[in-house]
């Protein structure tokens, strides 16, 4: 299965529905392809780090970032799950180093990735 996760990634519950759809495949033993354009490209970004910025309403919470849920994703399916970024999004973007469980790809492989898929859900809007 290939998703291609598109658009920006707070803007609605993409990210998690995203999220949520993956380990339901994982869980059902499906090899998971993951491939980021547009700005969803940042989900992965190192600048993000390991949490998300202080809640003011809730100080003492530590809440994980993005980038590190997709850490954990990837290292507890160590060879179902698979995440890519386009590599001109992320320049584009600003999103240039990714988490290094993630590989930068140019817009050309994406077909080889579809032809490699038995199904292909986009999600988003770019």
């Amino acid at each position: 299965m290939l998703i291609k996760l598109l658009g920006a990634p707070h803007q609605t519950e993409l990210v998690t529905s995203a999220l949520r759809l993956t380990q339901a495949l994982l869980d059902r033993g499906a090899k998971v392809q993951v491939w980021t354009c547009g700005d969803a490209t940042t989900l992965t970004s190192t600048a993000l780090g390991d949490s998300k910025p202080l809640d003011l309403t809730d100080p003492e919470a530590d809440h994980p970032s993005t980038a590190l849920l997709v850490r954990e994703l990837l290292a507890a399916h160590p060879d179902a799950l698979y995440w890519y970024a386009c590599r001109f999004c992320c320049a584009d973007r600003g999103a240039g180093e990714q988490i290094s469980e993630v590989r930068e790809r140019p817009p050309a492989r994406f077909w080889a990735h579809v032809e490699a898929s038995e199904k292909v859900l986009a999600m988003g809007v770019c």
